[in-house]
């Protein structure tokens, strides 16, 4: 089965309970809860800065992970994040 990606902080999306909420209150297909919530971001004003940031960090704080992964996910993570909608240049 693909893997789908929030297209806000490119998680992986596995759970029912990940999934964010449009305005209809149906889960969103692209964002997560943490991101997306009642069809509005969460935190409609963090920069792609403070996102990769915030990712970075959760990536650290993942224990279920080996530390090569840690290492490799968090040098490779802005590089994915780029690739997610929300911070596609218009």
């Amino acid at each position: 089965m693909k893997k789908i990606f929030r297209q806000s902080c490119a998680m992986p999306l596995e759970k029912p309970q990940d999934f964010g909420t449009e305005k209809t209150g149906q889960p969103s297909r692209e964002y997560c809860t943490f991101c997306y919530q009642n069809g509005d971001w969460t935190n409609p004003d963090i920069s792609f800065a403070e996102m990769a940031a915030l990712g970075k960090k959760g990536i650290s704080d993942n224990k279920n992970m080996t530390r090569f992964a840690r290492w490799s996910l968090k040098l490779s993570y802005p590089m994915m994040l780029k690739k997610m909608k929300r911070w596609q240049k218009s």
